[in-house]
């Protein structure tokens, strides 16, 4: 049987990924037997903001190099140390990027949402993978060759334009990041992990959408589901979150922040 139509790695759930797990293989060519509904003229490839403003010679090109793939939740999508063969696009669903410590811990390091594109690092570096990548829910993901990403890279200003903003937003970020994880009291840290992750919806309501299950947040942010689900528990109680089908409604954003703060 051809490699590209193994079925991906699956983490199984409580699971972390240990060394011995290959990543799901790179699509092929021709496509693969789990996706053969799927392909390039079925999707709006400039709903993806990356790609959004390419002429129409690049898009054609884009379009005939993108392989399409759809993963079940847990499944593996990039293992760290694979080859940064491809750059990638989440085009639905929702990715968790994981590193796993030395003694087998897994540590969430940040969550894609839809038309985010991941992998550049490896990308622009020509290295290995620097960590891994699992989908937290069903998920169709695009994979671009390397030589096509870098021709844009060079020779797209629009294309190059927004991945510089990306890179140095990715910097804050992780910078954020850090600073999140140095919080020693655990319920801070999970109020500021939701307010990292809140968004402006219309009404000028704040949400946090597609919300993580407890067992992510809680490997996103080093401690026990358990604690996040109380911690979320008590923010209901008091009004200050409420819960939706797929997402949180933040009913009062100064006391998230006066919690955030460690205020009363």
């Amino acid at each position: 049987m051809n490699s590209a139509n193994k079925e991906p790695a699956r983490l199984k759930s409580g699971q972390i990924p240990q060394s011995g797990i290959k990543a799901s293989p790179t699509p092929g060519r021709h496509g693969l037997k789990i996706n053969i509904n799927v392909n390039t003229s079925q999707i709006n490839l400039r709903k993806i903001p990356l790609l959004a403003n390419l002429n129409d010679d690049e898009m054609a090109k884009v379009k005939e190099d993108l392989r399409i793939r759809r993963y079940a939740r847990r499944d593996i999508v990039l293992h760290k140390g694979g080859a940064g063969d491809s750059l990638l696009f989440l085009l639905s669903g929702q990715l968790q990027v994981i590193d796993v410590t030395e003694d087998g811990r897994a540590i969430g390091l940040r969550i894609l949402s839809q038309g985010e594109f991941f992998g550049e690092i490896a990308v622009i570096a020509g290295s290995t993978r620097s960590a891994s990548v699992v989908a937290l829910s069903e998920a169709l993901v695009a994979f671009l060759p390397r030589a096509t990403a870098l021709h844009l890279f060079a020779h797209s200003p629009p294309v190059a334009n927004m991945m510089l903003r990306h890179l140095a937003e990715k910097v804050h970020r992780d910078s954020e990041f850090r600073a999140l994880l140095s919080i020693h009291n655990t319920s801070r840290r999970i109020y500021t992990f939701l307010d990292l992750l809140k968004q402006q919806a219309p009404g000028n309501m704040a949400v946090v959408e597609n919300l993580p299950t407890h067992n992510d947040i809680a490997i996103m942010i080093n401690t026990s589901r358990e604690t996040v689900t109380r911690a979320l528990l008590t923010l209901v109680q008091q009004g200050i979150v409420q819960k939706d089908v797929n997402r949180l409604i933040i009913r009062n954003p100064e006391a998230l922040q006066k919690l955030v703060r460690g205020t009363p």
